[in-house]
């Protein structure tokens, strides 16, 4: 599974900002400078960070004395997923990717493409990755309600045993 730097400094933040306030939502403005130290982040990285929040409406910013950032609506309205997406980052399990020949497999010459036999599988965990965390709010996090929130998915059926009184064609 790939999630990069990026979008785990950035849940880091966010959670830091809203933890700020008791009630989880709006609070007094917070400066980036304190976020970094307390997360142990670079402060010019949050600030491409933050930039990228803004943008997507999660954080406002007051540039007044003792300005910084709040969370633009409140966390239990903030999802994981958001946060990642805002940042520009992928959430993949795979290093398939059509675009970029990433599946390790040679070319079918009629339509150009061919998946690798696991496509679907890498496919299929990146979209549980990507409804867990949507699911999960940043209220969720500050409050400690993450743990125990997965499910487990129904098991595929156990292949057929085969009895070994029985030959090779099934008799």
């Amino acid at each position: 599974m790939h999630l990069s730097t990026r979008g785990r400094y950035a849940v880091m933040a966010m959670a830091d900002l809203a933890s700020r306030d008791p009630s989880v939502s709006a609070a007094d403005p917070v400066c980036l400078a304190d976020i970094a130290g307390r997360q142990q982040l670079s402060q010019s990285y949050l600030e491409q960070l933050f930039a990228k929040l803004r943008r997507a409406d999660l954080v406002s910013s007051a540039r007044d004395p003792g300005g910084g950032y709040r969370l633009a609506r409140p966390a239990g309205q903030i999802a994981i997923a958001d946060i990642v997406a805002a940042v520009d980052e992928p959430i993949l399990a795979t290093r398939c990717d059509m675009a970029s020949n990433g599946c390790l497999v040679s070319r079918d010459t009629e339509s150009g493409t061919e998946r690798c036999q696991t496509h679907d599988l890498w496919m299929e965990l990146g979209r549980q990755i990507t409804l867990f965390l949507g699911a999960i709010t940043l209220a969720d996090v500050v409050l400690g309600r993450v743990a125990g929130r997965a499910m487990d998915l129904p098991r595929a059926a156990e292949p057929a045993q085969r009895d070994p009184q029985q030959g090779a064609t099934g008799d």
